[in-house]
């Protein structure tokens, strides 16, 4: 699979106000992706985790449709190792290996209205975070507006998951989207989200791993 970032658009900052949430109102993905080789894929990863004193439930991965399983694959890219590749139109995150391999995650992504494309890096990341809905959010949903000055702690209901990992511009600038983890799971390959990326929480942790911040860890996002 080959991808070429060069003329994606930067589209941002024109959704910078979106922010991360958690919906019943979830459209499935119909495009299936391009046919690519499969090394190894990781279907008994999604057991019960015991992470920071919190125990995450085992995922009935089963259910979920087996390309959006963890699983390295063939991945041609100009992109250097350690770059992001999100493909919100197949619901893949594609974390670049060397000698044209990647991880690649299922996803859940922005639903209408709330998706964006363009290039970021991670800036920053944190474990078990506290969710601080944009004050433009609890105005859509007055229920969450006690959480956008004091934050709501982690826990498994954060809707930020185990991880997340924040975006920023090329000027520094948080983006307010973020790649996260969920208590969703089955929302994994839907349209779900006001814009951010979601990934099953043993997902989140895997990748977490794997991600140094700074500048060098580029964040592309392909519509």
């Amino acid at each position: 699979m080959r991808i070429r970032t060069s003329m994606i658009a930067s589209g941002l900052a024109l959704l910078a106000l979106a922010g991360c949430s958690t919906t019943s109102e979830t459209k499935v993905a119909t495009n299936a992706p391009a046919t690519v080789e499969t090394s190894e894929i990781f279907t008994d990863s999604y057991n019960s985790v015991t992470d920071n004193g919190y125990t995450l439930p085992a995922i009935p991965i089963s259910r979920l449709d087996k390309k959006f399983h963890r699983q390295i694959v063939s991945f041609d890219t100009a992109e250097r190792p350690g770059t992001i590749i999100v493909n919100t139109r197949e619901r893949f995150l594609y974390y670049i290996l060397p000698r044209g391999k990647a991880v690649r995650y299922g996803i859940g992504v922005g639903k209408q209205g709330f998706a964006w494309a363009g290039e970021a890096y991670v800036a920053w990341k944190q474990e078990w975070p506290t969710w601080h809905p944009p004050k433009e959010m609890a105005v859509r949903k007055p229920d969450i507006a006690k959480y956008v000055e004091s934050g709501m702690g982690p826990g498994l209901n954060n809707p930020l998951g185990a991880r997340a990992m924040y975006l920023f511009n090329e000027k520094g600038q948080d983006t307010l989207f973020r790649l996260h983890g969920t208590p969703e799971w089955a929302s994994i390959g839907t349209a779900a989200s006001s814009g951010c990326i979601r990934m099953i929480n043993q997902d989140v942790i895997d990748l977490y791993r794997r991600v140094l911040p700074g500048r060098q860890t580029k964040v592309v996002v392909i519509q």
